[in-house]
């Protein structure tokens, strides 16, 4: 395989000749930020504040880390606000349209997720409810830009899941005075959501789980951010708040051969490459010429970005990540399910996309084909976009409805049934040593037992 050490945006790496060590450090994103001793005691004493002082220790956070001064009362955005929030039409009508794929998926979801039973013998019934969880805390960020796309993409699952104590937690904007985006606003007011605070990340994130004088507690939390906003997260869970997943700096893996287009690679390598310094994005591919042919055009489309997303774009694709060269389809497939990205996109002949697929199991999405880009799923699809990142796409799944709901096993047994799985019971009971869990089988048959 040739060399492609010349490439100038394309960190260049090889898979075949890779160390151990050095495969794991290309998959080791994000964890180290989230645990970082200092940050996890500074978020620490943050929530510490909060569970003692409630909102003052809210309005402080606010003042301290986001440079917002506000009281308590203006903790909670009113009514009235969320009424007369607007934005400009195309964007409304942009958000009713991801609104309307978000909810149809859902929906489809929720049909498939329904309370079922078995007879698993003559007399012996079991199976499950399905219920929405009671509350939740939706946490929408806004430090490096607004986000009302993770707002519809959190709450349309909530709403159709039927939860029916929902919370949405956004920081200001920077530089608004304690303003929201009132984009995140509308899509409040399109879905019904009414509790919607104004708060730093992790104090609001610590006033969910505890409550506060102006903040109802929710008994889960779930929302993307910064590691701070991750970190407190994890660390609620301490305190008996069920969060789910990392959801923290957000990552992509697209795998391409020889038929790919370089011009839309190289414009769908920058999607997630544009989110920040901490982002990472790993282009897998067969062909050296056509991993040529994307840095070059790389370098003309990032002259083309603002000089903060470029910045950011030439991280993510550099030091934090780059192009992996393999051999065959199957070993990009290999590459891709050790390091589960959060994001995935195949671009590769069309003859080989299934074989390609079945391959591949760990990602939090799959996105086939080059007019199916990241952007396009990110804001529209209708498949869940806030995903796990840092590798937890190798044990956990996107935020949808079924996030929000839960299972109740139930079972029913008649005298038969009992009387046939009797001996089983007892068995068990007496080699594990409970007595009790025996005798609860004996005495129901032993003749006289309740003179």
């Amino acid at each position: 395989m040739a060399s492609a050490s010349h490439l100038r945006i394309l960190r260049s790496l090889t898979w075949a000749t890779m160390s151990a060590s050095e495969r794991a450090q290309l998959c080791a994103r994000g964890l180290a930020d989230i645990f970082d001793p200092a940050l996890r005691n500074s978020i620490n004493n943050i929530i510490e504040d909060v569970r003692q002082n409630g909102d003052e220790a809210v309005c402080r956070a606010l003042a301290t880390f986001d440079g917002v001064t506000l009281s308590p009362a203006q903790l909670a955005i009113s009514a009235d606000e969320i009424a007369s929030a607007t934005v400009d039409p195309a964007l409304e009508s942009a958000l009713i349209d991801a609104i309307s794929h978000l909810r149809a998926f859902n929906e489809q979801l929720m049909e498939r997720a329904s309370t079922w039973s078995i007879e698993l013998e003559p007399g012996l019934f079991a199976g499950e409810k399905i219920t929405p969880i009671s509350s939740v805390g939706l946490f929408v960020p806004s430090g490096k830009a607004s986000y009302p796309s993770v707002a519809y993409q959190l709450g349309v699952p909530a709403v159709v899941a039927g939860v029916k104590d929902i919370a949405l937690l956004v920081p200001p904007a920077p530089g608004a005075n304690g303003a929201v985006d009132p984009a995140v606003l509308v899509v409040c007011r399109l879905l019904g959501i009414t509790r919607v605070y104004r708060a730093n990340g992790p104090a609001g994130i610590a006033a969910l789980g505890f409550g506060t004088e102006s903040i109802s507690p929710v008994r889960k939390i779930v929302g993307p951010g910064s590691p701070a906003v991750t970190c407190a997260q994890v660390e609620m869970q301490r305190h008996g708040v069920a969060t789910m997943m990392l959801l923290g700096p957000t990552e992509s893996l697209l795998i391409a051969d020889h038929t790919a287009d370089p011009v839309r690679v190289a414009a769908d390598l920058l999607i997630e490459a544009e989110h920040g310094t901490d982002s990472s994005v790993v282009f897998v591919t067969t062909s050296t010429e056509l991993a040529a042919q994307v840095d070059a055009e790389l370098v003309i489309q990032l002259a083309a970005l603002p000089e903060q997303r470029a910045t950011a774009a030439r991280a993510s694709l550099g030091p934090n990540g780059g192009v992996v060269f393999v051999s065959s389809l199957s070993e990009a497939a290999e590459v891709a399910n050790q390091y589960a990205p959060e994001h995935l996109q195949v671009a590769v002949d069309e003859n080989a996309v299934d074989a390609l697929v079945d391959e591949l199991v760990n990602a939090g999405e799959i996105l086939i084909g080059q007019h199916t880009p990241f952007s396009a799923a990110n804001f529209l699809i209708g498949c869940p976009a806030s995903l796990p990142t840092s590798g937890f796409a190798h044990v956990s799944s996107g935020i949808t409805a079924e996030a929000f709901l839960k299972r109740t096993a139930i079972a029913r047994s008649n005298e038969t049934a009992l009387r046939r799985m009797a001996p089983s019971i007892v068995t068990l009971a007496n080699h594990e040593g409970f007595p009790a869990h025996a005798n609860a089988i004996t005495n129901r048959f032993t003749t006289g037992d309740h003179s």
